[in-house]
Order: structure tokens, then C-alpha cells, then sequence
């Protein structure tokens, strides 16, 4: 309904209430109050009645605000490709502005770099790594916007000062002899880093680090705190931190499970706060709602779940949704939606919203309810291959984009294309493809 259709609908809603509350006011009368009350306790019920319905009016024309801003997204930049193409698979922006610059964006690459642009005019200024290992992800400190901190495969995380071309890390968090990191974090305090393992033999591993005091022991390598090793039995894939709350973090893996953690408390047993089952290999996973209660999580074989942490001590069930293929519940024009990349809570729509997209570079936004999922708006134009990452930036309401055609993309309300660079119009080779995994059947049984 329109705004206009909505205030209509209240004045009746009022009305109505006059109607069967105009009996309760005779009985009132009955009881010995004076009939001269009555127009002031109607008016009163009209009154909250209207109040009501223009909120939910208010917050429905605020949805539906964002919802044709996130549809009206255009390209305003495309970044110039590397030497050395390259799948995007990671991207992540600094929060605050370099003092006389724009923001910056970090971007892991499948040639095992990390590239640094400048996120406004998406200018290449430098790239660290290469032959250190297949990249985990990327993501910038918190509290200090030229840190960004990168995971490998070959069991380490680095964290790399951004205001130097040196291809040394100012700091390196070594893991265990064994560890192949697929995953890592940074809490939001920037105190604490965490790592995700492969399987290997029988056991999973959280691994946690002290990242206090990272510049002041530049070329040091830090040791584990210690390690979760028993909550997951297979490749834990995703990590997330809570975006306000620095003891609390959220794993995924190929088993399955979904398990929230308080860091602060003494013992793994004791730090596991629930356990969700997802009933498939976990592919992205992070924080939803308000004051960030709820967890969602994507899956290998296109299925989302979405809960509800602040149900746990209730005897209301914590599952808000679940769609065991998103492909078949989303309808979807250009050759429908083909895989999911990621989600991001839009705070002031107060709504989750879905990026997925096709083979051919086209990307879709999909919003999420309790009811289920619906179409938002296409992005064409853009890519010419699939999506690997994104990163919202809920300041100037823009959208980062990265995939298979080694282009970096920078989506904006409204926006008209400046670069002069020209769409890729292939598919580029890559050394690594994405890891994908048939879930695993043997799953723990914890769950609520």
C-alpha cells in the first residue's frame, strides 16, 4: 500500500474502534463516571490508533526507500584490471577516510596478492603477497584504518601497514605446524584474531590470537592464544565477529553447524553459547537485526537459514526462515539466479538483504523477511562472469563488486559511469578455483 493508502486505512481502523468501544464507554458511564469523560477517552484511542499506523506507515515508506535505492544502484567506477588477471575474492573498505583522501579497498586476489585501491576513484596503489599461499580473506582494522590483516593457506595471518610499498607485514600470526587457514576475522575492537582451519585428520581448529600492540612489535611473530577444536568436525569455511560485541563470534563449516561463541568465558564448552544446523556445507555466514541478535548463513548447494540468538532462552523457536534452494524460491528475470555471494544487514531499513547473481556477471538483491524472499532489483552491465565478493558501505548507501572477470566495480544510487574503461567481455583463467563441497551427512547433533 502507498502512504496515502495506508493513512486511509487508519482513519477507518479508527473508526471501527469507535464503533466497539462506544459500549464500553456507556458501561463506564454506568459505573458512576461522568458521561463528559467519553469524547476524551475516544479521541485518546483514535489518537494512539493513528499514531500506530502512521509508524508503520513511516517505517514500510522507509523500506520501500531503500529497496529503489538499492534497485537504482549504477556503475560509477570500474578499477583497471592488474597485470596478472586475476579472480576478486575478498574485498573490504577502511572506515574512515586517509587524512586528504577517500577510503581504501583491499582485495584479495587468486593469484595469492592482496591489492590496495583507492575506493572513490578506485585507483590501483599498491599490492603486497604473492607465493605466500592461497589467500583466506582480507579485512582492515577496526581502529586503525592503514592496518589490513590477510589469512593464507599456508597457516599464517599477516597484518600489512598500508601507508608502505614494503612487501614485508608488520606483524605475522603464526598458527600450529598443520593449520591451512580457509577463514579468519578481526573482533571489533581489532584485540583478537581468529582463523579457520581445514580438516585435517580428524580435527578442526579455531585458532586465536592477541593482536594487541600489532605496530609496536612490527616483524614479530605472534603465537596462538589457543584453539577451538572441538565444535566442528570438518573444514570451517566462514568467521565472523559480532560488529559491536568483541567477545562474540559466529563459525561455519561443512558440517553443517552454525556455532556462536563468547570468547571471554574460560573453556570451549562453556564458550559455546548455540549450535544451528544448516543442514548443508556453510558458505557465508554474519550478523543480522536489532542490536545485531540474529545469524544467517548461505550454503554451498544455494540454501539460506536465518535464527534468532535472542530466542535461545525463550520457548519460541529461533528459526525466522529457511529456504532449502534459494534458486527456486527467488524469482528472478535474465536467466533467473544462479548462486548466492553474501548478505549485509541494512540498518536503516532495519532489513537483511541477499547479493546473489548468474554466470553471466548479472547481480541480484534480494530482500529477506520472515515470510520469505523477494526480488529487489538487477544489476546489469557490470560483470561479465560470476560474482565472488562485495562490501556494502552503508555511508554513501554504495556497493563494491568483484568477481571472476578480474573487474572491481563501485555501484552507486543514481550514479553515470566515468571510467573510460571498457567491460570485460570474457571469463579469465584463474590458478584457483573456489573451493566447492558436498555437505557432510554426519552431523553433530546439538542443536535447537
Amino acid at each position: 500500500l502507498s502512504l496515502q493508502q495506508d493513512v486511509i486505512a487508519g482513519f477507518l481502523y479508527a473508526i471501527l474502534i469507535l464503533l466497539i468501544f462506544h459500549p464500553v464507554v456507556d458501561l463506564i458511564d454506568n459505573f458512576n463516571l461522568t458521561y463528559k469523560y467519553a469524547p476524551l477517552i475516544i479521541i485518546t484511542l483514535l489518537g494512539f490508533s493513528l499514531l500506530q499506523v502512521a509508524g508503520e506507515a513511516g517505517e514500510m515508506a522507509a523500506v520501500e526507500t531503500v529497496e529503489q535505492q538499492l534497485a537504482g544502484l549504477r556503475i560509477a567506477r570500474r578499477g583497471v584490471p592488474g597485470e596478472e588477471p586475476a579472480y576478486l575474492l575478498d574485498i573490504h573498505t577502511s572506515r574512515a577516510a586517509q587524512p586528504g583522501g577517500s577510503p581504501l579497498v583491499a582485495v584479495s586476489c587468486s593469484n595469492e596478492c592482496l591489492r590496495v585501491y583507492d575506493r572513490d576513484a578506485l585507483r590501483f596503489l599498491r599490492q603486497y603477497g604473492g607465493r605466500g599461499g592461497v589467500l583466506a580473506g582480507v579485512r582492515f582494522a577496526h581502529t586503525c584504518d592503514s592496518l589490513v590483516f590477510s589469512a593464507c593457506s599456508q597457516g599464517t595471518v599477516k597484518c600489512w601497514d598500508v601507508r608502505s610499498a614494503a612487501q614485508k607485514p608488520v606483524q605475522v600470526f603464526s598458527g600450529y605446524p598443520s593449520n591451512v587457514f580457509i577463514s579468519f576475522d578481526v573482533s571489533c575492537s581489532d584485540l583478537v584474531v581468529c582463523a579457520g582451519t581445514e580438516k585435517v585428520e580428524k580435527d578442526a581448529f579455531l585458532v586465536f590470537w592477541d593482536a594487541r600492540g600489532v605496530t609496536d612489535c612490527a616483524s614479530a611473530t605472534k603465537e596462538p592464544l589457543g584453539v577451538y577444536s572441538e565444535s566442528h568436525n570438518d573444514d570451517i569455511t566462514k568467521i565472523c565477529f559480532h560488529p559491536v560485541e568483541p567477545n562474540l563470534v559466529v563459525s561455519g563449516s561443512t558440517d553443517g553447524l552454525v556455532n556462536v561463541f563468547d570468547i571471554n568465558k574460560d573453556n570451549e564448552d562453556d564458550a559455546l553459547i548455540s549450535t544451528c544446523n544448516s543442514d548443508s556445507s556453510v558458505s557465508s555466514l554474519g550478523w543480522s537485526g536489532e542490536d545485531y541478535k540474529q545469524v544467517y548463513c548461505m550454503t554451498h548447494d544455494e540454501g539460506f537459514c536465518w535464527w534468532d540468538m535472542a530466542q535461545l532462552d525463550t520457548e519460541e523457536p529461533i528459526t525466522l526462515l529457511h529456504v532449502l534452494d534459494v534458486r527456486e524460491s527467488v524469482c528472478a528475470e535474465n536467466h533467473g539466479l544462479h548462486y548466492l555471494v553474501g548478505g549485509f544487514y541494512h540498518e536503516k531499513a532495519g532489513k537483511l538483504f541477499l547479493i546473489g547473481g548468474t554466470s553471466t556477471g548479472d547481480i541480484h538483491l534480494v530482500s529477506c523477511s520472515t515470510e520469505g524472499l523477494s526480488l529487489v532489483g538487477t544489476l546489469c552491465g557490470g560483470h561479465s562472469a560470476t560474482v565472488r565478493s562485495f562490501c556494502w558501505s552503508p555511508t554513501d548507501e554504495s556497493l563494491l563488486t568483484g568477481g571472476e572477470d578480474a573487474q572491481l566495480l563501485l555501484w552507486k544510487p543514481g550514479a553515470v559511469e566515468r571510467s573510460l574503461t571498457k567491460k570485460a567481455s570474457l571469463k579469465i583463467s584463474s590458478s584457483v578455483q573456489k573451493r566447492v563441497r558436498v555437505h557432510n551427512t554426519s552431523l553433530k547433533s546439538r542443536k535447537k
